[in-house]
């Protein structure tokens, strides 16, 4: 064992820390090398979506000091950022085992430090998080949460003033702070006084915008033709996405019973995430029973949301996140330019890593696509860095959208409204949600998306997704699949190669992991290890012309044959 991780782990036999917790960390020193090792080699790192892993004593860990010691790391920044001014955070939790626990461990860290801290009395969606801080007028947002992540994990989420997640530069100023501290600099003596506990009041404001800017009154007396299948994954949406619909209008919404109740074990999945369509299993059999029009399920801490519609033949079918997105994208510009008369200044957003398909779809309409990297924090710094645009919507492959500024994050609660009356419109016309889709493909071309996520747990895992990354740049595939790579945009440096000439432009987006290839024949294939979980992710898009809805199966077979030729190639 080395000696280091011995020592660090020794340190944790002081009285800083209580005495289960000494416990606990006797215990690994003296039997448990492996899960001591893997507890105390690191520190916890902020990623994509803040910090995030597996709950238990150690460094690497989530619990009540890494926590606690980020908390007081963060309340002497906002002291420095705002001074003369008494600090404002409000706190939200999801259904996570130990969140509430967590999140009353942070609000008594603030209240310690004399900030003025808000506080949910129970567990709410993330989104709403995100509204509450502008709400409140906050400086600053957390929520205890691991998105989707397995019943091991929680993690904790920052928002600055404009209701985004933490970006440059307070991201890395923060950090600095928070590694400057030792343990016992932590103050946990809470001011009670300092704590106010928020409920309904916050959402009724939350589900009033939710409607304004998810439902639409040229549809009112149309909802009750369609069927709705929820099913919130044993998580937090529960606590208001029925409430939403029922705002809107819509009577016939059936909730998935044996996934209705939160539960941190989510015992009825084997992973709590929409993209998975296993998790959908159960909402997909009661929709049959139900003959419903659509099926939607959100993630536990409800920012991410996985639907299934009726397709040509009548059958439900899921959609990926690219395919939502897309649609979702074309029926809110469609309605803002039927209402509006366009100012010039209109934009959509999204990711490098995502469909290449929003931009065509926004060069279609004369709008701007503005591409960020992973995580919606970037699409919040669009909108917070272009005051003088305005932002429709936008979203990410990874089954999160977000409809106008309202929230600046991930949005299931409204994005599951957006989609319920896009189904609610297509059936006015005698069309439906699939067709739309199939339309855009016609119009604009049938672009086709896989993902492909390679887990590599421990310390070892993540030596080998360094090294894999590591050969992609020293050792560049010159042809993936028969197809000639013409472009490779690196973010690690900032540059993007046009193989056939050798010349490289700066990209303009800051500095992330990423690596994009290009080919001849428009396929797209990038590579990202993931921020917030042991696994690196390769996404492939490829794209044909559809002259017409009868031509789609046989394209969408080319696609697909050349979707299974660059994994065979990548050994995916």
């Amino acid at each position: 064992m080395n000696s280091e991780i011995i020592e660090k782990a020794k340190a944790w036999l002081s009285s800083t820390f209580d005495s289960a917790t000494q416990n606990e960390v006797q215990k690994l020193i003296d039997a448990n090398a492996d899960e001591l090792n893997e507890s105390f080699y690191k520190n916890l790192e902020f990623g994509t979506g803040g910090m995030r892993g597996i709950m238990g004593v150690g460094t690497n860990r989530i619990n009540k000091y890494t926590l606690g010691k980020n908390t007081q790391g963060l309340s002497n920044y906002l002291k420095e950022a705002f001074p003369g001014e008494t600090p404002k955070v409000a706190i939200a939790y999801d259904c996570r085992n130990n969140s509430k626990e967590l999140a009353q461990v942070v609000a008594d860290v603030f209240s310690a430090n004399d900030i003025k801290v808000f506080l949910f009395s129970d567990l709410r969606p993330t989104p709403e998080l995100s509204f509450a801080v502008k709400h409140l007028d906050c400086h600053c947002g957390i929520v205890l949460t691991a998105s989707h992540n397995p019943p091991e994990y929680n993690g904790y989420k920052v928002y600055w003033q404009d209701g985004g997640q933490l970006v440059p530069p307070q991201d890395s100023e923060i950090v600095a702070e928070i590694e400057s501290l030792d343990y016992d600099a932590v103050n946990f003596s809470a001011k009670k006084e300092h704590i106010t506990y928020i409920d309904k009041d916050v959402d009724q404001a939350f589900i009033e915008a939710s409607l304004k800017n998810g439902s639409f009154a040229e549809l009112d007396k149309h909802r009750d033709d369609v069927t709705i299948v929820f099913t919130p994954l044993h998580g937090t949406s529960v606590t208001i996405i029925p409430e939403v619909l029922e705002g809107a209008g819509y009577k016939n919404v059936h909730i998935v019973e044996e996934q209705r109740t939160p539960n941190g074990n989510f015992p009825t999945v084997k992973s709590p995430n929409p993209e998975e369509p296993e998790a959908l299993k159960m909402a997909l059999e009661l929709a049959e029973e139900k003959n419903a029009d659509i099926v939607i399920g959100t993630d536990p801490d409800c920012d991410r949301l996985g639907i299934a519609v009726r397709n040509n033949k009548g059958k439900l079918q899921l959609l990926n996140g690219n395919q939502t997105m897309v649609v979702m994208t074309d029926f809110l510009l469609d309605l803002y330019f039927s209402n509006n008369k366009p100012k010039g200044n209109e934009f959509i957003g999204s990711t490098i890593v995502s469909t290449p398909m929003m931009d065509v779809l926004a060069e279609s309409y004369g709008v701007e696509c503005k591409l960020g990297l992973t995580g919606f924090k970037w699409i919040a710094k669009m909108i917070k860095d272009h005051p003088n645009q305005n932002f429709i919507g936008g979203g990410e492959e990874s089954f999160g959208y977000m409809v106008g500024d309202f929230v600046r994050d991930k949005d299931a609660v409204t994005a599951t409204l957006l989609a319920c009356e896009i189904v609610t419109k297509a059936k006015s016309e005698g069309a439906s949600f699939f067709k739309k889709l199939q339309d855009l493909y016609v119009k604009h071309g049938f672009y086709k998306e896989d993902l492909t996520s390679l887990v590599k747990k421990g310390i070892s895992g993540a030596e080998e997704i360094k090294q894999t990354m590591i050969d992609l740049r020293e050792n560049p595939l010159t042809t993936i699949n028969g197809e000639q790579v013409v472009q490779i945009d690196d973010y690690a440096s900032s540059k993007s190669l046009k193989t056939t000439t050798g010349t490289s432009v700066d990209i303009d987006i800051p500095k992330s992991n990423v690596l994009i290839y290009h080919t001849d024949q428009g396929s797209r294939i990038a590579a990202r290890p993931s921020g917030t979980e042991p696994k690196i992710k390769f996404y492939i898009s490829v794209n044909d012309e559809a002259k017409s809805l009868e031509d789609l199966n046989s394209v969408e077979e080319k696609l697909d044959a050349k979707i299974a030729g660059i994994r065979k190639e990548l050994g995916l």
